[in-house]
């Protein structure tokens, strides 16, 4: 079903550059000349064209500069570039990764100043952690961790990583499969973390001294801004509610004294509930004022109109049963929307050519 959505863009002039609005530090952006930015848009689900095939369980997702985008493969620990017309092409290899059940290379994220640091960003789970190193790809053994020590297991890892339009790197962690640690302000398991660059605490998270931005998570998979700044996630339930949650800083989201919508003040509800067999839900991004979300149990992509004050309208599905399990989702540089599989992760059903990347074109008339 074709639909039409619009973008409405915060942005502020200064000193010769667009600034997002709401950021902490002057974050450099660039408008595109067409597209997003301009007005009607969406993205017609009837024309995909096939970006990469026989891929094994990608995971993170991350575009450089040029418009190709780096996929990372989370049981082989390789990272490669893709893009259209270009074969899939091996450029790192993270050394150290153990993959073990839904644990191993998880997201991946390019540094915003890419081109004056060419710092690429993986989060991986090691023989004794989960953490966060970044490397160039100009020598991808060289890693630099800047956050260790995060509790594995084999499930409930978190994983994804993007960085924020304030220019801080933001990580989902999951609690490891040890439900306590969430409400546990000590620990940085179950939770929204937020980092400098380098790895440092930001000097306005919301407790001084500490990377903790939320808390109260089970399994964050999904990271997205909207048009204003704010973030929100998508996050694994138990056995009864997934979730999409508006994260604000600080914001407790109840796990593991509640699941789904509470109504307990001391928590913070979900905009969006569905039961597991519907979504069990990984990647999130947003565009023209909607939120787009990849689900694997659910075989589908849920889009999730969302409205000025932060909440959302009545979700609607595409791509149901179309491509099997489907991971991450990203909106390309172009302006088009990236969607992989995760046929080969263990639990789907792999087709002919999996695991593959597609790609949606942008839609101005929808």
């Amino acid at each position: 079903m074709r639909r039409r959505t619009v973008v409405a863009v915060a942005t502020i002039a200064l000193a010769g550059c667009l600034v997002v609005a709401g950021a902490s530090a002057p974050v450099t952006a660039h408008r595109p000349a067409s597209g997003p930015a301009s007005g009607w848009w969406g993205f017609d689900f009837t024309r995909p064209s096939v970006v990469a095939t026989g891929l094994e369980a990608p995971w993170g997702l991350a575009f450089l500069p040029d418009g190709s985008a780096l996929v990372g493969e989370r049981n082989s620990g390789r990272v490669l570039r893709v893009g259209r017309g270009l074969a899939p092409r091996q450029v790192a290899q993270v050394a150290g990764v153990s993959a073990v059940g839904e644990s191993g290379l998880l997201g991946l994220a390019v540094s915003p100043r890419y081109r004056a640091d060419a710092h690429v960003y993986a989060y991986f789970t090691s023989a004794v952690d989960n953490r966060i190193v970044r490397f160039r790809l100009a020598a991808p053994q060289v890693q630099q961790p800047i956050l260790t020590g995060l509790a594995r297991a084999s499930s409930h890892d978190g994983g994804r990583i993007a960085f924020g339009p304030d220019g801080m790197l933001y990580a989902g962690v999951g609690d490891a499969a040890r439900p306590a640690t969430a409400q546990d302000p000590g620990s940085r398991n179950g939770k929204i973390l937020r980092l400098r660059p380098d790895g440092g605490v930001p000097w306005d998270n919301p407790v001084r001294g500490s990377l903790v931005y939320s808390l109260g998570h089970r399994n964050v998979q999904g990271l997205a801004w909207d048009w204003r700044g704010r973030l929100y996630a998508t996050e694994f339930g138990a056995s009864s509610w997934d979730e999409v949650n508006r994260v604000v800083p600080g914001g407790n989201y109840g796990w593991p004294v509640t699941e789904g919508v509470a109504g307990d003040p001391r928590f913070r509800d979900p905009i969006v509930t569905r039961r597991p067999a519907e979504a069990s839900p990984s990647g999130a991004a947003i565009a023209g004022g909607r939120l787009y979300v990849a689900a694997l149990r659910g075989t589908r992509l849920w889009v999730v109109p969302l409205d000025p004050a932060g909440g959302a309208g009545t979700p609607t599905a595409e791509l149901v049963g179309s491509y099997g399990r489907l991971r991450t989702v990203a909106v390309a540089p172009d302006g088009s929307l990236w969607v992989s599989t995760s046929n080969r992760d263990g639990r789907g059903a792999p087709a002919p050519g999996d695991d593959r990347i597609l790609r949606f074109p942008p839609c101005w008339w929808c």
